[in-house]
């Protein structure tokens, strides 16, 4: 079992929901997240005072899989997400211990689904 956490534009967003699903993959959760990277941000002048904007706008998708499905799953990130430019984002994939679905007790890959 893995958790896959990927920062992408919120722009792709949709684009990416759209590769997941046609990779059979449903279900996520997504944040608005805050970040900087390689972009560096930008100046903006507001009321008069230059001020630099160095967190930018990016989503945050959490995906929980089963071994076999980490590889369709980042394809499909990577299909839905990349311009090519900096800025594109960033996938992690991270090893879960233990998963426990709530409604039934299932454990393992079972609560995955």
């Amino acid at each position: 079992m893995k958790l896959i956490i990927a920062y992408i534009q919120p722009h792709v967003l949709n684009e990416v929901k759209q590769e997941l699903y046609k990779a059979e993959v449903y279900k996520m959760s997504v944040t608005n997240a805050l970040g900087c990277g390689q972009q560096k941000g930008y100046t903006e002048h507001y009321r008069g005072v230059e001020m630099e904007v160095n967190l930018l706008k990016k989503v945050r998708i959490e995906i929980a899989v089963n071994d076999n499905f980490v590889k369709p799953t980042v394809d499909a990130i990577i299909r839905g997400g990349r311009s090519g430019d900096i800025g594109d984002g960033k996938i992690f994939v991270l090893p879960v211990e233990e998963t426990i679905r709530i409604r039934t007790g299932e454990t393992g890959p079972a609560a995955i689904g």
